[in-house]
Parts: structure tokens; sequence; C-alpha cells
């Protein structure tokens, strides 16, 4: 016999099996008891949290010949020709693909006959909101006064695309997302059914992924338990297979954030890229750590709300103090944006390296939040006596009417800057890349002390060198090599071409004009 998958299984007979809806289930349970049932029903919410097999125990239990206080007893003729798909008072229509108006004519002339046997001609109509306006239409009359024999059953995912008539004549019973508790108990009870060993930390995991559709966590499940037959099934294990990420890299990527690290955030990105992980996925799960965050710093005692483990909460509590709310409001934003654009990119990477480096450096910001960060990141340099440079995005306050001073040229320029100015594309050529790359675009001016300046573009080439001290030193030892004495450099960062301008000296015109007055 073939395999049946876990969600087909173990799909709930009876309405005590139902988890998650009992809202719904108590209501249908108590109108078969007084006799009170309904002739449309409109059953509508997300994917996989019960509508169609909630709609089928209904059915089964109307028609039954015995039935319980639980639902069918599923023992009697009706109940068995029902579940063998065999009989002729439940008809299941799928309205995906049979959405024309001769289809549901058809229908229409059908509820004029009587059911063979038992009491109600059931229809089962899913993905209701499929059919065509004509279609619709050609409902109406007889939705709103069949036959005492017919029960109509509509479920849709989209209850906002159906007409206000339809609406108008219909029972309707919402369906709640299913919780992460629940799902993950029933999860368990069906493992132990199957005799399959499973984390309980893989199970919780599954379910949130899930996202409230019991369906989903069934799939999910067997996907995970196929994967790894024959032996217990790990968080480790659940993660690889969905291509998903541990919660402690996302604590590492929030660290070099907070750092305004893009290199870190960079090779932290091309681990789990090499891990294959998924990339959609990861934005997803990184954005729900950062709603944890934001959660965490609003209030305390949020660990019902918050599904983690308590070190991971005490983690994130760590973490809440070290960030401001402004800031991972920013966060959230750019990684909702993000989800929205690399669901369709076809490179996905790239669009998760530029958020990550918007992350970083909130001068590629203009808004609010942006700025209120920028100004944060001053207000500690000036605390910790760092020394702030004009830079990111902050432009020099220039009063009205007042001429820009121009930078002054100097007087004499070291022999050894001279040649290192000359001879620059050669020294450049004797680094490695990425530094080489970096070098080729830089200029070169006159810092203070006859020191050799070397002007870069702010963002990561000015980051390769001052967030990186060994890569000024591997520089200056380059330059070191090539003169046979040493010259101290002092890497400056701008914005633009212009900035450079209009700030700084470029040595290389001033030592090109004096080699052609030599000649």
């Amino acid at each position: 016999m073939s395999y049946t998958a876990l969600y087909r299984k173990f799909r709930p007979g009876l309405f005590e099996d139902v988890k998650g809806q009992e809202h719904i289930v108590t209501t249908l349970k108590n109108q078969i008891k007084a006799n009170r049932i309904g002739h449309a029903y409109l059953f509508t919410g997300t994917r996989g949290t019960g509508k169609t097999t909630v709609a089928k125990i209904f059915a089964k239990t109307v028609n039954c010949e015995s039935p319980t206080e639980n639902g069918p007893c599923g023992e009697c003729r009706t109940c068995k020709a029902i579940a063998a798909g065999a009989s002729m008072n439940v008809i299941e229509i799928d309205a995906a693909s049979n959405n024309g108006v001769d289809n549901i004519r058809e229908i229409v002339d059908e509820v004029s006959y009587s059911p063979a046997e038992g009491k109600y001609k059931v229809y089962i109509i899913d993905e209701v909101h499929m059919l065509s306006i004509g279609a619709f239409n050609a409902l109406l009359k007889t939705l709103e006064e069949p036959p005492s024999y017919v029960i109509f059953i509509l479920a849709t995912t989209e209850v906002h695309k159906l007409p206000i008539t339809i609406l108008s004549r219909c029972q309707r019973y919402d369906f709640k997302r299913i919780s992460i508790d629940t799902i993950t108990n029933r999860m368990q009870e069906l493992i132990d059914a199957e005799g399959v060993q499973v984390e309980e930390k893989a199970l919780r995991y599954i379910a949130k992924t899930a996202d409230g559709s019991m369906r989903d966590a069934l799939s999910l499940l067997d996907q995970c338990i196929a994967f790894h037959l024959g032996s217990e099934l790990t968080y480790d294990k659940v993660l690889d297979v969905l291509g998903a990420v541990d919660t402690d890299v996302f604590s590492r990527l929030l660290r070099h954030v907070l750092d305004k690290n893009v290199l870190g955030c960079v090779k932290l990105l091309e681990e789990i890229v090499m891990q294959g992980r998924e990339l959609t996925q990861f934005v997803t799960d990184f954005s729900w750590y950062l709603r944890n965050l934001m959660l965490v710093q609003s209030s305390d005692n949020l660990e019902d709300v918050i599904d983690m483990s308590s070190d991971n909460l005490e983690r994130l509590k760590e973490e809440a103090e070290m960030v401001e709310m402004t800031a991972i409001i920013r966060y959230i934003r750019i990684f909702s944006e993000l989800a929205g654009q690399i669901k369709y990119a076809s490179q996905k990477r790239i669009l998760v390296e530029i958020a990550l480096i918007k992350l970083c450096k909130p001068s590629m910001e203009s808004n609010t939040e942006a700025l209120l960060e920028r100004i944060r990141d001053v207000e500690e340099k000036v605390e910790n006596g760092v020394p702030v440079v004009m830079t990111e995005g902050v432009m020099p306050m220039v009063q009205p009417g007042v001429a820009k001073k121009k930078p002054e040229i100097p007087k004499a320029i070291p022999e050894d800057v001279k040649e290192i100015v000359r001879n620059w594309p050669t020294i450049a050529g004797n680094t490695d890349n990425p530094m080489r790359i970096y070098l080729k675009n830089a200029k070169l001016s006159l810092g203070g002390d006859n020191k050799l300046m070397v002007v870069l573009e702010d963002g990561t080439p000015s980051d390769h060198f001052t967030e990186h001290p060994e890569n000024k030193e591997q520089l200056e030892n380059v330059i070191a090599d090539f003169l046979g004495k040493e010259v101290e450099v002092v890497i400056q960062s701008v914005r633009s071409r212009q900035e450079f301008s209009e700030n700084y000296v470029d040595l290389s015109q001033i030592i090109h004009m004096d080699i052609v007055v030599e000649e």
C-alpha cells in the first residue's frame, strides 16, 4: 500500500479531534443537537485551519444514522459511503476549476431531486471566491431558498472577494489561526502514534514556521521525518531541512549591526549562504527576531507572548538594553521592505547585503529614524572622547552670504610625498584585493605635520581602513618598501568628488603641474 501523508492519515473524523476551532465546533454541535441546522454556511479563514475538514464532519453527522455528541458514528452504511466518497448525499466541488455559470446551473438542477438515502444533500464548494460573477448570480436564488433537504457549505480563504449578496445569505464562521502550543501538542500526539522521536524544540519551530496552519505544520513534519528517517529529529536537523537559521546567528548579526561592522555582517551572510540556508526564510526569521527585541524593550513579563527558551530570552533582554527603540523600528522597517522585494528577486543575496549595509549605515537614509541614530552615534563618540569627522551625510552649515573658504595650497610638499604621488598607481598595484580596488579610486592630499592623506569614498572603502587598523598598517608597509622610508598615512572619507574638491587639495594635480613646468 502506498504511503499516506500525515495530514491525510490523521485528518479529524470527529468534532473533538478538531484543534483550535472550539468556538465553531461547539456552535455546530449545538445546532445539530437542537435540530436548528441552517441551509447555508460560509467557512472562512487562512489555509490549513480546518474549514474543509469541519465541513465534511458536519456533512457526515447530519446524515449519520446514529450520530454521537462528537459527530458521526463512522460505522453505519451512510458514514462508510461518505468516507469512501461513494455517497450521492455529499458533493464536493472545487470552484477553482468549476467556476463557470454552467457548472452552477448543474447544481441548481440537481437540487430539485431529494436524496435517495439519508436526510440531507450537502454541497461543499471549496475556494468559492473563484466563482465568476455569472456563477454567483446563478447561485443566489437557490442559496437563499433551497429545499429543506439541501445544505450549502461555502469555504474560502479570501472572503473579501465574495459579493455581499452571497455573504448576507450565509451563516459566517471565521476559522482562527491555530496557536503554536496547539499545533505542537497535536504533532506530539501524532509522532507518539507513529513511534517517531522528535525534540520538543524542533516541534515548536515547525509549529512557528507553519504560521497558524495545522496542515502546513504536518506537511513540514512529514518532510523533516522523511529526510532523517530512522534517527531522532532534532532542532538542528529541522533547520537543515527547512533552510532556516539558528537564533544564535541572529544574535551575532545584531551585534555586528550595533557595532556598524559591515564586513562582519557580510561575512556572516556568506556563512549562511554557504550552509545552504534559504534567504527568504532568513529575512522572515530575522524580522521576527527584531519584533521580539522590540517587545522585550517595550514591556516586562512577555514570556507568554515571545516563544523562545529562557536562555535565549535572557540574551534578548541583554541586547534590548544595547539598542534604542527608534533603531529597532528602523531595522524592522528595512527588513519588512526587503521581505516584500526578495520573494520574486533573482539576486536575493545582493538585496540582503544592501539591507544589512543600510542597517549599519544610517547615512544612507534621510528619514527621522536614521537621523536620530546618526545623532546618537555622534553623541557616543563625543562622550568617549573620539574626534568626530563630519561625514555620514551631515553637510557643514554655511551661513547665507558667506563665501566658502577654499582649501589652501601648501607652500611646500615633502619630497617623499611627491615621490609617492608620482608612483601611486604602482604602489596601489602592489597591494591585494580588495585594498587594490579601493586605492585605485583614492585621492591624495596632505595631512597635518606633512603626513600623506589618502581620501576614500565614504562607506566600505574607508571602513576597510578605519575599522581595521591592520589594513592601514599594511598600506604603510607597502609604501615603506617602495620608498625605503617610513611615511605616516592618514585616512579620510568623503561622500562625493565635489566634497573632496571643496575641502582638500588634490596633490596629483599640483605635482603634475610641477612636472610640466620642469619640462
